[in-house]
C-alpha cells in the first residue's frame, strides 16, 4: 500500500471540506466579516466625531476667549462710564452748592444790610432824642420836635 495513494475516502474528504469551507465562508465568515467592517465603520465615526468634538472645542475656546474679551472690554467701558459720570455728578453737585453759597451770602448781606439801615435809624432816633435833650438843656426850655422837624433833619443829615 501506498501511503500517498487517492482513493475513496480521500476525495470524500476532499469534498467534506470543500463544502465545510463554503458553509464556514457563508455562515460564519461572512457575518463575522460583515461585523467587522460595522464595527471598523463604527470606529472609524468614532474617530472622525472625536476630531470634530476637538475642531468644536477649540472653536468653543476661541468663542469663549473672544466673549471674555468682550465681556473685559464692556465692563472696562462701563466702569469708565461710571467715572466719568461721577465726575459729572461731582461738578454738577460743587455748581449747585457754589450757587447755595452765593444764594446764601447774598440773602446774608441783604440781611445785613437790613440789619445795618435798622441800625443806623435806631442810631438816628438816639440822635434825634440826645440833640433834643441836648438843646434842650442848652435852651433850658422845651423843643417841639415837630415844629422843628427840618431843623432836626439837617442835623440827623450831617451826622
Amino acid at each position: 500500500m501506498n501511503p500517498v495513494a487517492i482513493n475513496g475516502t480521500l476525495i470524500i474528504q476532499l469534498i467534506t471540506f470543500a463544502i465545510l469551507v463554503v458553509l464556514l465562508y457563508k455562515y460564519l465568515y461572512g457575518p463575522l466579516r460583515k461585523i467587522m467592517d460595522d464595527r471598523r465603520a463604527k470606529i472609524s465615526d468614532g474617530l472622525a466625531a472625536a476630531e470634530r468634538g476637538k475642531e468644536e472645542l477649540a472653536l468653543a475656546q476661541k468663542r469663549a476667549e473672544q466673549i471674555l474679551r468682550d465681556a473685559k472690554d464692556k465692563a472696562a467701558e462701563i466702569i469708565a462710564n461710571a467715572e466719568r459720570r461721577s465726575v459729572e455728578m461731582r461738578e454738577e453737585a460743587q455748581v449747585k452748592a457754589r450757587e447755595e453759597a452765593d444764594r446764601i451770602i447774598a440773602g446774608a448781606r441783604a440781611e445785613i444790610e437790613v440789619e445795618t439801615n435798622r441800625a443806623r435809624e435806631v442810631l438816628r432816633g438816639q440822635v434825634v432824642e440826645l440833640v433834643v435833650d441836648g438843646t434842650r438843656r442848652i435852651l433850658h426850655r422845651e423843643i417841639d420836635s415837630n415844629t422843628h422837624r427840618d431843623i432836626l433833619d439837617r442835623v440827623v443829615g450831617e451826622l
